[in-house]
């Protein structure tokens, strides 16, 4: 009775509405404003909502903005704000100039290329895109930007193994592939210290307390951890989330007959592989140029607009679900932000202090990274939980007698390898969220599996990183 009575979408959504009504009017802890209160109940109950397949992640969101607004909690300025973010503009931008790469034939090209050499396995492919990822790492400072380089790589990748969005052959290879993208991006991120913004954050917070972490050490301490990750996560994904077409002997023979009909490079193929290496040079040289990464992405958009590659109507035809995603993000980004603003972070952060007492440094070392990691599914944004809160636990894991450079390294490292929790985990998530081959639950299962292995994994890591971090 219970479970035919779950199969209704109206009582998923009423247990969904009970358990935020029930977490609205619980006493409000720890001191905290009854804005910052409110709003963690709308923000976890829109989370619960997409969890429990009330709603999808878009109306989740969509209605959560809209509460907030109305009960006064968000202003309605700062409810839209997320929408003029210059890395939230970034995504949207790649994820039209993805659809350019592949209208252009360029994407097919080199997605057969990649299947003729590699394709006897989904598996093979898996490791393809790791092993892509990881290259890019050094010269592309955004990971938001760096999926915007693979996502257009990974989507031919899936069509052309038979793998589709709009049915069940998603399921054939491409839910895999961008999974293990997902996967992939939290490692890379993590390996060094250029691969993401807020790597150098985190160096400059951990040089207070004397830890040296330029890119060299970084790099040494990092290495272990990340490439056993990097070798473990295809497999784990494989086995636990696997693709139905797992050996493909058929694939070369077909991409290499395939590439032989496409015969020479087109003019728009030339046009388009020129104005993504442009894109990619200049995302690697922003910082130095200090130029936005999301006018270098516009300049692309531009450039394929004006050689017909990517038309007006195509940008019509293709931009509904690139924007539904710009939505639903910018909307979550903002409401986490305002709870970072409103100190609800903070208060937990010294909530949680005050249980360390007692604890050996080794049992205060796992359980703060423990914690630092699970707390993400509150953020919306590494670097956003990282400013509110690495230095708090530096603080309290050094206060424990943990060593400084493993605590330091440690919630670094922490802070790419949980990028995975959730679809608005990370701003490089969203593309192969917003693909139509992953459903939210479906992330976030296997979000909670990729982050379990990460954590395992660095863990067991750990003397490798106290011997090279101190």
């Amino acid at each position: 009775m219970l479970k035919k009575l779950w199969k209704n979408i109206w009582a998923r959504r009423a247990v969904t509405a009970l358990a935020g009504l029930l977490i609205w009017i619980t006493p409000i802890p720890w001191g905290l404003q009854p804005e910052a209160w409110q709003l963690f109940t709308i923000f976890i109950t829109a989370i619960l909502a997409v969890l429990l397949d009330a709603l999808s992640i878009f109306t989740a969101s969509l209605l959560a903005m809209v509460i907030a607004v109305l009960a006064g909690v968000l202003g309605t300025e700062k409810a839209f704000s997320g929408f003029s973010e210059d890395f939230m503009l970034l995504i949207l931008s790649a994820f039209l100039v993805s659809k350019g790469v592949v209208k252009s034939g360029l994407g097919n090209r080199i997605a057969f290329l990649l299947i003729r050499r590699f394709g006897h396995s989904t598996l093979n492919l898996g490791y393809c895109i790791v092993a892509t990822d990881a290259l890019l790492g050094p010269a592309i400072p955004s990971n938001t930007a760096r999926s915007g380089v693979l996502y257009p790589i990974v989507l031919p990748l899936c069509l052309d193994t038979g793998s589709s969005p709009e049915d069940e052959t998603r399921h054939r290879s491409g839910s895999y592939l961008m999974m293990v993208s997902i996967a992939s991006l939290t490692v890379s991120s993590a390996l060094w210290l250029t691969a993401m913004a807020a790597n150098p954050i985190a160096a400059g917070l951990g040089g207070q307390y004397g830890v040296e972490m330029d890119f060299v050490n970084w790099l040494l301490v990092s290495s272990v951890p990340s490439l056993l990750a990097m070798a473990a996560l295809p497999y784990i994904l494989y086995r636990l989330f696997p693709p139905t077409a797992k050996a493909t002997p058929e694939a070369p023979r077909a991409a290499a007959k395939a590439l032989k009909e496409m015969g020479r490079l087109s003019s728009k193929e030339k046009v388009m592989g020129a104005t993504f290496v442009g894109m990619v040079i200049l995302w690697g040289l922003a910082g130095l140029l200090g130029i936005s990464m999301a006018i270098i992405a516009f300049m692309g958009l531009a450039v394929m607009l004006l050689f017909n590659i990517f038309s007006i109507k195509d940008l019509r035809r293709e931009g509904g679900d690139a924007l539904e995603t710009f939505i639903w993000f910018a909307i979550m980004y903002v409401m986490s932000s305002a709870l970072n603003e409103l100190g609800f972070m903070a208060t937990l952060g010294k909530q949680i202090a005050g249980y360390m007492q007692g604890l050996s440094w080794l049992q205060a070392y796992v359980l703060l990274i423990l914690i630092y990691v699970l707390i993400h599914y509150l953020f919306v944004s590494q670097t956003a939980q990282l400013l509110a809160l690495f230095g708090v636990f530096l603080e309290v894991g050094v206060n424990a007698q943990v060593p400084v450079g493993l605590m330091a390294y440690m919630l670094a490292f922490a802070t790419n390898f949980f990028a995975a929790l959730s679809p608005q985990a990370s701003s490089a998530n969203i593309l192969f969220a917003g693909s139509g081959y992953l459903t939210p639950q479906e992330i976030y299962r296997n979000g909670a599996i990729i982050t379990i292995a990460n954590f395992v994994i660095y863990m067991v890591c750990t003397p490798w990183v106290l011997w090279m971090g101190n």
